[in-house]
């Protein structure tokens, strides 16, 4: 059996272990009959399982490559003036046979092989290389003393000689159960193994190859095996592990997530596992949902957990990762499972409790690891695939039809009999209330032909769970064609057939436990359906029907929600065998039968779903992540950025209300750790301006109270954007705030001219307790405006830095948050030029007069009108790349207190109040300099209504609008102040021209 690609391992009810392919659609028997297995865990290239000795066996696959192990021993000779180098050392010298350090005895003799499972492939030979290079015949190597460095030539002060022999020995027993050896201490009592399970081949940095095995025995103990590796399979020695309780049950993922459960109901977590220490360094317990029902049963995978509780209930674990492995909080999830186990790329498998069957979980991505529904696998088992006759499809059809069905049909086809023949009406024999409907139908015909063939055709009616499938083929082919050609004769003869009597039919299955329970209908193998099909676990099963599921493993299984599997599908035998069936059905009575078929469909269904009401839907109750790389601002000294992995984690609870957390994972001092924020929290979400960092911040109360916001950085702008829209958004759901602002909105502007809202709460003015301005959560409009008013009907006005007039024209979204969340129209483009000031400042010397050499205690010389901040023409840039110059520097001479005729300021000292002409006592000056920038944003502004206000008569436009009155006076002042300030600008800019 060479390597599979990805196998899929299940163990029945008694013990017999199969294996299904991602490329078949029939489970195949292990080739080892002779166990019988508890549960198995698998790997990609080999299983261990637990049988009912309760030893462990290991099944490793054959490859082209041989698994081999090589032992080495060194022999140590010294040299002696009478003999020359000799077996006899000094007292201080190491052994004559030893390792490679020399500590440690090895004679050739003493190596033995660690089990029956291995072979040697060779005698001991002399290794005659040393470092790649052949040394002298007999591979002695030579050095001064012990230790040191060997050489392959002998110089005259070489005192010390070794040689190293080796010898291969084979891992052979491949394609077969491999018994590994027990920990049982002959002084205590055995304690023999209870569960186990492997992973850990994916830690950081491991070799490859290594894996982490985990046991769990009878008294409750936990076990590792250690060394388990490419070349050592079976590993070396058991090694326990001390736990905080009797565990029953444990579950390793391909990294370092470990947990297991305790008898008391509770799961406990390992942590600290890293390459150096794959044992873990301690173990932290984890509640269970409810106190009444503790956990049973758990498995994990990369970044998911889940959980069985006592009471069958499956529940997922959300926030687990390799940072945080105990997770956050539990999110139940629909269903009742015996078990279920995680398997490569998150994906879920589970064990029914109604019918034992294999279940997948259908919708698991990175993205949303909980997935959508549980589907049946309605794959066959290899020795099943010549008992897909008709004596099956029968079966199979039953499923579709009650026994008042059959009964009727038995009636419809004697009513037809008695009128084409018009005599006595034939007694039906009392077996043919119980058999399929072909066997019905072959019976009634034969009675026709006299009480000898009736007889006859009632004994050839044998249930096919019960028969051959040689047997019961002939006798449904005769059933076929009976059915076939009476109806078809009497259907000629009468006018006027009988008619279907339907009365109080609800479809019920078969009494026999039906071959395809769930996958019957494709559409109805959801969740939703697991209770639809009961059958006991006591019910002894034949050889063809569909087989009781005990435990399913897919650690080998390698899957992914694109995957194309036939696992789902129905079998082609059984496909041809219902077509079958439905030829004995005459066309007429095939027209009633799809209007009643119909009806009786439609009622059941709304019956099925009632009973299921109660149920929470799994598509209501998901769990979504998007995880990504960025840096953090780290909050103590020495700050610095940090790279971190984030993950955006969104609940989606039955109520539709969705909730979010925002995780950040760094490294502080080589140990993992990490922040998160819940998003209900986040009062605002900002872009930081900075020069080489494309950053964004998130502001809290407490963190708004500190003074000290959790600052990102992205790599491209693009990426920034696209997490503040993911933010922003998310942010706004778990407040479900969506669609525009309301008419109540408050509307702000930062010192940028970014435009924000906030949606005023009933709390924002309620006495007594007052809600604190801090905690009020704003989120982005967009656009670029210098002031900004509104009023209670929903009219907001606003005014760019290019002193034009925009409206609010209702929509939202648009920009980066375009195609999240944002309306289909009203969504334009806004325009705006904006000017930069920066000043030039200097300080009267006696020598040189005015210079730009400043005292130690002054501004800087290029600086902002605060004089705190140095701004100077190279270093003064566009806010964002949306923003583009639209002039050179040029000297302003529009500026509070006049200025001289090269555009300087006077004033006795920084700062002071300043004045346009020189006097004795003026020793410093400054002059501003300005530079217009253009910008495009993406608000929502309707570009029909905008006006350049180049005079103040133009502010009569408003009224023109139709403004309302409430709240215009501020805005109608605003106006005229800008408009008399461009008028200002535009006669200064006259003068200096």
């Amino acid at each position: 059996m060479a390597i599979p690609n990805s196998l899929l391992w299940a163990v029945d009810i008694f013990g017999r272990v199969y294996t299904l392919s991602t490329a078949g659609q029939y489970w195949e028997l292990c080739k080892d009959r002779q166990l019988e297995f508890k549960r198995v865990s698998a790997v990609k290239h080999c299983c261990w399982g637990i049988a009912c000795d309760h030893q462990v066996y290991a099944y490793i696959f054959s490859s082209d490559v041989p698994i081999r192990y090589q032992e080495e021993t060194y022999e140590n000779q010294r040299w002696n003036p009478v003999g020359g180098f000799c077996e006899k050392l000094m007292p201080s010298d190491r052994w004559q046979w030893s390792d490679v350090s020399g500590l440690k005895h090895q004679q050739l003799d003493s190596f033995t092989l660690p089990s029956p499972h291995w072979e040697w492939e060779s005698d001991w030979y002399v290794d005659e290389n040393i470092g790649g290079e052949p040394t002298e015949k007999g591979g002695w190597t030579y050095a001064i003393d012990f230790p040191a460095t060997y050489a392959k030539d002998k110089k005259w002060n070489s005192c010390v000689r070794r040689r190293r022999w080796i010898r291969y020995r084979r891992y052979k027993s491949r394609d077969t159960w491999a018994k590994i050896s027990s920990h049982d201490d002959p002084k205590q009592l055995p304690d023999p193994f209870n569960d186990i399970t492997i992973g850990g081949w994916e830690i950081t940095d491991e070799p490859m190859g290594r894996l982490s095995v985990w046991a769990v025995s009878l008294q409750g103990r936990v076990w590792y095996r250690e060394d388990v590796c490419h070349h050592n399979p079976e590993g070396s020695s058991w090694s326990l592990i001390a736990t905080p309780g009797e565990a029953v049950q444990i579950s390793c993922g391909p990294y370092d997530l470990l947990w297991a459960t305790l008898w008391e109901g509770q799961a406990i977590v390992r942590e600290g596992i890293d390459r150096n220490n794959p044992q873990g360094i301690s173990w932290t317990i984890v509640e269970p949902p409810s106190s009444e029902n503790g956990i049973l049963h758990v498995s994990v995978g990369v970044n998911v957990v889940w959980a069985v509780m006592k009471d069958r209930k499956v529940w997922f674990r959300r926030g687990v990762n390799s940072h945080n492995p105990c997770g956050t909080s539990w999110i139940e999830m629909v269903g009742e499972m015996m078990m279920v186990n995680v398997g490569l790329n998150d994906q879920v498998w589970g064990i029914g409790c109604e019918d034992r069957a294999v279940y997948f979980r259908q919708g698991v991505t990175p993205s949303e690891l909980s997935g959508k529904t549980w589907k049946a696998i309605v794959s066959g088992r290899e020795s099943d695939r010549s008992q897909t006759g008709s004596s099956t499809s029968l079966l199979s059809a039953g499923c579709f039809f009650s026994d008042d069905v059959r009964e009727q049909m038995s009636l419809i086809v004697q009513s037809d009999a008695d009128i084409s023949s018009d005599t006595e009406s034939p007694q039906i024999h009392p077996n043919l209330a119980n058999t399929p409907l072909s066997d019905a139908a072959a019976s009634v015909n034969g009675n026709n032909g006299g009480s000898q063939s009736a007889e006859a055709s009632a004994n050839a009616a044998v249930d096919p769970l019960d028969s051959a499938p040689e047997e019961a083929s002939p006798g449904s082919d005769n059933g076929e064609k009976a059915g076939l050609e009476k109806p078809e004769s009497s259907a000629d003869q009468d006018p006027h057939p009988a008619e279907l009597q339907w009365t109080n039919i609800d479809l019920k299955e078969a009494h026999k436990k039906p071959l395809l329970s769930t996958s019957t209908f494709p559409e109805t193998s959801s969740l939703s359906s697991l209770g639809m099909f009961s059958v006991g676990v006591e019910e002894h099963y034949g050889a063809d029907e569909h087989p009781l599921w005990a435990w399913v493993c897919g650690g080998g299984c390698l899957v992914d929600s694109h995957s194309s599997l036939k696992w789902f599908t129905l079998q082609s035998g059984l496909l041809s065998s219902v077509q079958s069936l439905s030829l004995s059905i005459s066309p007429a009575q095939t027209t009633a039968w799809r209007k009643q078929i119909f009806q009786q469909l439609s009622e059941r269904t709304k019956r099925e779903l009632e009973n299921f009401r109660h149920y929470e839907q799994a598509i209501e109750q998901s769990v979504w992540v998007k995880t990504g790389t960025l840096q953090w601002w780290r909050s103590w000294k020495p700050h610095k950025w940090t790279d971190v992995r984030v993950a955006l984690e969104q609940f989606t609870g039955n109520d539709g209300m969705r909730d979010s957390i925002l995780f950040i994972y760094y490294m502080f001092h080589e140990e993992k750790k990490y922040l998160h924020v819940f998003l209900n929290e986040v009062t605002i979400l900002v872009e930081v301006l900075n020069d080489a960092k494309h950053s964004f911040a998130l502001y809290t109360p407490e963190r708004t109270k500190q003074r000290w916001p959790i600052r990102l950085a992205a790599t491209t702008e693009q990426e920034m954007h696209d997490w503040l829209a993911l933010l922003s958004m998310s942010c706004c759901e778990s407040r479900r705030i969506q669609g525009p602002p309301s008419h109540q909105a408050i509307w702000s502007i930062t010192c940028k001219g970014d435009i924000f809202v906030s949606e005023p709460s009933p709390e924002l003015e309620a006495a007594p307790h007052l809600m604190p301005c801090d905690q009020m959560f704003w989120r982005q409009i967009g656009g670029h405006l210098r002031l900004i008013e509104c009023n209670s009907h929903g009219i907001v006005w606003g005014i760019g830095y290019d002193h034009t007039a925009w409206v609010y024209t209702g929509g939202y979204g648009g920009g980066f948050i375009q195609g999240l969340a944002s309306s289909a129209d009203n969504i334009y483009m806004q325009s705006d030029v904006k000017c930069v000031y920066i000043y030039e400042n200097q300080r009267w010397n006696p020598v040189t007069g005015y210079s730009n050499r400043g005292l130690p205690t002054d501004r800087y010389m290029w600086s902002d009108a605060s004089g705190l901040q140095e701004c100077t023409k190279v270093n003064t840039k566009p806010p964002s790349p949306q923003w583009s110059w639209v002039s050179d520097w040029y000297i302003d001479f529009n500026i509070s207190g006049g200025t001289d005729r090269e555009g300087w300021q006077y004033a006795a000292d920084f700062p002071a109040s300043y004045h346009g002409h020189k006097t004795m006592k003026d020793f410093v000056r400054r002059r501003r300099w300005a530079r217009e920038h253009h910008g495009f944003t993406w608000e929502q502004i309707s570009p029909s209504c905008q006006s350049r206000l180049g005079h103040s008569t133009k502010s009569g436009l408003l009224r023109e609008m139709g403004l309302p009155s409430t709240g215009v006076q501020c805005l109608h002042k605003s106006l005229q102040v800008s408009a008399v300030e461009q008028s200002r600008s535009s006669r200064s800019k006259d003068v200096v021209s």
